[in-house]
């Protein structure tokens, strides 16, 4: 009788809504379930590489680099500031600045000859800092050991960003909205590994460049108690339906 009267003229269209709606929040939990195994895939990602040695790059330069996100790197080189790069959007106590992005040229323990990686120097203030001229005030020693973090690229924006494009005329992009190190690779005149190192931070970190530590936050985060809540709506809904179809009193053949 109640399987007739939700699939009755009067009461379909209310029946398929509800089929819908439910199978919509069951939806929305299974996608909090996903969001929850990649979290923990992250998680556990983040203990492996901080469990690994220090890489050091000047004798090793793994096939699998790009999948060692936080491992812990070193390198020798030289910096080339006059290819330096900075990207932009970049907060450090509330203010607006760059994070200047500066390659470091060494022999390539491949034999494949000079390579570069880009090392994460650390952020600078906007105000006074919006040429390439002015960074070069942030000149360190050419010759240097840097240690910090390997980081990966970002080849798309985040949400509401605005994706990079080298200039027509052939001309350098100095600024950019993401550290899209496969495009960035495009207008360097050597090869560059699609890595970058974000410097560990210094104790005297007051003066910029200022370095700072990945900012990782190894937790589950809010996905299960948000799956379970979408799974309760969708119960509610699918089996609370019936109970009020019970109660509705009308003429039914």
């Amino acid at each position: 009788m109640l399987l007739r009267r939700m699939f009755s003229r009067k009461w379909i269209l209310t029946t398929l809504l509800v089929v819908a709606g439910a199978l919509v929040l069951i939806r929305l939990g299974v996608w909090q379930l996903d969001r929850l195994a990649e979290r923990r895939a992250d998680n556990a990602h983040y203990a492996e590489m901080l469990s690994l040695p220090r890489l050091n790059l000047n004798a090793e330069i793994p096939s699998q680099l790009g999948e060692m996100e936080y491992r812990a790197a070193t390198a020798v080189g030289t910096y080339d500031f006059e290819n330096q790069i900075a990207v932009r959007n970049q907060v450090y106590r509330d203010q607006y600045g760059y994070h200047l992005l500066t390659p470091l040229r060494f022999e390539s323990p491949t034999g494949a000859g000079e390579t570069a990686v880009f090392v994460d120097r650390g952020w600078i203030p906007l105000e006074g800092n919006t040429t390439p001229a002015a960074w070069r005030k942030y000149d360190a020693p050419e010759s240097v050991e840097i240690s910090g973090v390997i980081r990966l690229g970002q080849s798309k924006p985040a949400f509401g960003g605005i994706a990079d494009a080298l200039p027509l005329d052939g001309s350098k992009l100095e600024v950019w909205n993401n550290a899209d190190l496969a495009m960035i690779a495009n207008q360097m005149p050597y090869p560059v590994l699609k890595i970058y190192v974000q410097l560990d931070e210094a104790i005297d970190n007051e003066t910029p460049p200022i370095s700072s530590a990945p900012e990782f936050e190894a937790t589950e985060g809010p996905h299960f108690g948000y799956a379970l809540q979408w799974f309760v709506f969708a119960a509610i809904l699918f089996f609370g339906y019936p109970f009020f179809l019970r109660k509705q009193d009308v003429d039914f053949p």
